[in-house]
């Protein structure tokens, strides 16, 4: 073959086959043409979406713009849109065939895609042959996106209601018990402030020089005193700091609660959806392009080899001759 285009410039052999090559580019053109219709390939409309994730924490190591694209891309978003657009009738994917699951799969795969931009920011590109619905299923899934994510946070933010209140009950009983000690005591002793009680018994005993009724009275509360009232002081004490306790605790058990009860959204739109008026698949003037390119090519590569079959005959004979 390399032969036989040293010898035979194939500039001759295009002029030589100009009228085949002329009908085997025209044919190319219109086949192309005929073949990318909306008769055997079904043009499909794009709506996209460019947003960023808000109002939630990121696990792991991963960021938030990773963790709102593993949402996107779930199951659970996947289901949704599959049952509430019925995109196996629409895909026409019959649910009879053994393979229905993973062809379904497949086309949601092709026609879904959300992916991350250089800027940190989700873009989110459905394809469909109807660019209403395409539009309409970027809309549920943002719908479905931020139910999800709300739901996520009630169940976290439940379980931590949940604990909170059980603590803090645990406590109030506690502190119940020590100031149901404490009024016991102020019941049975007059005990009700420790150190003011005191300084004003030695007051009342000293004063009378021990020899009065009041004496008598300041001399039975210095006793009781004197044998409760360092138990009055513990008591006081503990409830104190049960109290802190407590307060610091029902400050993070409102804001949990607070957190559980938000109905935030956890999407901030950049570009919402839209409906195509134009078709992006297929391109047209790509397939034809190539199409006929590729059939160019291939007609020389045929009249090259026929060339070279006339070529060798001709050389045969002459050796023969």
């Amino acid at each position: 073959m390399d032969s036989f285009f040293k010898s035979k410039n194939i500039i001759d052999i295009v002029l030589k086959w100009k009228v085949q090559l002329v009908v085997v580019i025209v044919a190319a053109i219109l086949l192309s043409i005929l073949f990318s219709s909306p008769i055997f390939i079904t043009p499909l409309y794009k709506s996209s979406c460019l947003l960023y994730p808000s109002n939630i924490s990121p696990y792991s190591d991963e960021s938030e713009t990773e963790q709102s694209i593993e949402i996107f891309q779930s199951r659970d978003i996947r289901d949704s849109l599959v049952k509430r657009f019925n995109l196996a009738k629409h895909w026409e994917v019959d649910s009879s065939y053994k393979h229905f699951e993973s062809t379904l799969n497949w086309i949601y795969s092709q026609r879904v895609r959300v992916n991350k931009t250089p800027f940190e920011a989700v873009e989110i590109e459905i394809s469909d042959k109807d660019p209403i619905m395409a539009r309409d299923m970027i809309n549920s899934m943002l719908d479905v996106y931020n139910k999800k994510i709300r739901a996520m946070h009630k169940a976290k933010f439940g379980e931590v209601v949940q604990n909170y209140n059980f603590i803090m009950g645990v406590k109030k009983v506690y502190m119940d018990s020590l100031k149901t000690a404490a009024q016991e005591l102020g019941t049975k002793f007059g005990i009700l402030e420790y150190q003011a009680q005191t300084r004003e018994v030695m007051r009342a005993y000293l004063s009378t020089g021990g020899g009065s009724v009041r004496s008598a009275e300041a001399k039975a509360m210095k006793k009781n005193l004197e044998e409760k009232g360092g138990e009055m002081l513990v008591l006081a004490e503990m409830i104190r700091s049960e109290s802190g306790t407590y307060s610091a605790m029902k400050m993070d058990a409102d804001r949990a609660l607070l957190d559980y009860n938000r109905e935030y959204t956890y999407v901030n739109v950049l570009s919402k959806p839209f409906v195509s008026d134009k078709k992006a698949y297929p391109i047209r003037w790509l397939i034809v392009v190539f199409s006929t390119l590729a059939a160019f090519f291939l007609a020389i590569l045929i009249i090259g080899l026929i060339e070279r079959n006339k070529f060798q005959d001709l050389e045969t004979d002459v050796n023969e001759g």
